[in-house]
């Protein structure tokens, strides 16, 4: 992204959020997140709407010959008559479904709120069905009712949509949060009178994704739960190329991995030489969540963004109430909480996922790993994120687990992270990528060599930057430095064991290190740069160096020691 398009994004993250902090006087951050998100939301899908509506309207109106859209003013008898026409085609539905334009009711679209909550309550809105008058109540009521009528016409949000009114906010208040997020231009940005290459859903997008990491930051540990730093997510779908297929992901929290998915394939689109739109038709996403407020985030998130889902009937626990029984994913990925020890129920005792062994009742790691590959299919590949401990801990069967998964050659590659990634915790982490098919006996979209017998140890706790006193983040280099390297150890192309960074190691050595996988292990230290000077000068140099020191450290000390004698200390 250009500077001048990272300014802008910077400026209006700063600006939204300075107004939606206002709220937070009246009300903590656990609960206004849900006014907040639910404004984006609206504003989101109505700006990709009038986006669409603008894009129809230039086809209904031009005569190209070949445009079926064309509606000719010579097939109407009068002006009012051709204008009529076009705003009633408008209204279809089909041309939105067609482009994956999220379908918005009139009265949830933005222009509707934003003329509406000025007026003074009791003002009468509109007549319903039944011709009785729709009187406005609040500006919250306002917004609920925009709410409940996208659910109305969109039944995969049936009940997902967070009300408002419940919050009790005041008029005024919400008001000025509806002016901010109006008094800007999201579908045609400009800054500083240039105008800038961002589709509305890339800047709004943006600021939901912004606004989730900000909400994260406010609640601590517990809002945390459901926000997987961008560059952990990006790092991974990057890696495991999700092009086409299912995608599951069994502790989704807000849907990150979703949407990267999604942003994966427009951004290789043209390297790859496909449409789009077209490819994004040929993957389809399904995830699981138990918290009940972030199922119904990870929702609105995907319809923001025009992404079909299956998300279960409801949210549910993974372990004890499997949304997805049946499925088997050829991509899995996942951040679900570390190390939980609240997770056993004797129900699971002789669960089917379980088939390398049955996991602690303290600890869920190799609980999420097993329900992960038990919902692989056979070329499947998937991708997890743990705390470092589970890539040597031989406790409560752990060990053994880990034993199973290299003896029936599961495991591809380990990636050690930096630490400081994460807003809610500062516990080390890792990232496993296992897949079902390192022979690649099977039919591929990208032929890979057969890695039966090896794993791919990258080291990456050096790379990357602090993008605050607090945070680390990943750059793009970054992130490309641990995909190469790992799509060239698959492909066999131009791979070669780094020095402190990656080590692609066999069976045999993994099994002199007791089948720990921790990668610093085996890519050892990194070389030091030669300098050119022979050793045995250097050794002579660096021991007269040390004779000078050590000469001065006597001289200081006895320097010190006149010193205190003078002062009538004894030494």
């Amino acid at each position: 992204m250009q500077n001048t398009e990272q300014k802008f994004l910077k400026e209006l993250d700063n600006k939204l959020w300075k107004a939606a902090d206002k709220l937070r006087a009246n009300m903590d951050a656990a609960n206004y997140k849900h006014v907040v998100l639910g404004l984006i939301f609206l504003k989101y899908v109505s700006d990709a709407f009038e986006e669409r509506q603008e894009e129809l309207l230039k086809l209904f109106k031009t005569d190209s010959g070949d445009n079926i859209y064309f509606m000719s003013r010579d097939d109407f008898d009068s002006e009012e008559d051709y204008h009529q026409a076009l705003q009633d085609e408008l209204e279809q539905l089909d041309y939105y479904r067609e482009a994956n334009v999220f379908w918005v009711p009139k009265a949830a679209r933005w222009s509707t709120l934003r003329e509406k909550a000025v007026l003074p309550i009791g003002t009468v809105l509109w007549q319903d069905d039944a011709s009785n008058d729709v009187k406005l109540r609040s500006v919250s009521w306002l917004v609920d009712n925009a709410l409940e009528e996208i659910e109305k016409h969109n039944k995969k949000l049936k009940g997902i949509l967070n009300r408002i009114s419940q919050y009790q906010l005041d008029n005024e208040k919400l008001l000025g949060l509806i002016n901010t997020f109006s008094d800007t231009s999201f579908t045609k940005p400009v800054l500083n009178g240039e105008p800038l290459n961002l589709q509305s859903k890339d800047i709004l997008g943006h600021v939901y994704e912004y606004f989730l990491g900000q909400f994260a930051l406010a609640e601590g540990k517990q809002g945390g739960q459901y926000y997987t730093p961008k560059s952990i997510v990006t790092l991974i779908v990057e890696m495991l190329q999700p092009y086409s297929g299912r995608v599951y992901d069994p502790a989704m929290g807000s849907g990150g991995f979703f949407v990267s998915s999604d942003k994966f394939i427009e951004e290789h689109a043209s390297e790859q030489h496909y449409d789009a739109e077209e490819q994004k038709k040929h993957i389809s996403v399904y995830g699981q969540e138990s918290n009940p407020t972030t199922w119904k985030l990870a929702a609105m998130n995907m319809a923001i963004r025009g992404i079909d889902f299956n998300f279960g009937k409801k949210n549910a626990d993974t372990f004890l109430d499997n949304q997805h029984p049946d499925l088997r994913a050829d991509f899995v990925m996942a951040n679900p909480p570390f190390n939980i020890r609240d997770w056993w129920s004797e129900s699971l005792a002789d669960d089917v996922r379980w088939k390398y062994g049955t996991p602690p009742k303290g600890n869920a790691n190799f609980g999420w790993m097993q329900h992960m590959l038990h919902h692989l299919a056979p070329t499947g590949s998937m991708a997890l994120l743990l705390a470092n401990g589970s890539m040597s801990s031989n406790t409560n069967n752990e060990g053994e687990i880990r034993k199973r998964l290299i003896e029936e050659d599961l495991v591809e590659c380990m990636v050690a992270l930096p630490g400081q990634l994460f807003t809610n915790t500062q516990i080390p982490a890792c990232i496993w990528f296992l897949t079902k098919d390192k022979a690649n006996g099977l039919v591929r979209n990208e032929k890979k060599r057969d890695r039966q017998g090896e794993i791919l140890f990258i080291d990456a706790r050096n790379i990357g930057y602090m993008k605050d006193r607090v945070l680390r983040d990943f750059t793009s280099d970054d992130i490309a430095k641990v995909t190469d390297t790992f799509h060239a150890w698959q492909k066999g192309e131009g791979y070669e064991d780094v020095a402190g960074f990656c080590k692609s190691a066999s069976f045999d050595e993994i099994k002199k290190h007791d089948f720990v996988l921790t990668p610093g292990r085996y890519v050892g230290a990194e070389a030091e740069e030669d300098d050119g000077i022979p050793f045995a000068d250097k050794m002579a140099r660096l021991t007269g160096t040390l004779k000078e020191q050590f000469a001065e450290s006597d001289r200081l000390e006895a320097e010190i020691k006149t010193n205190l004698a003078g002062l009538g200390y004894e030494c």
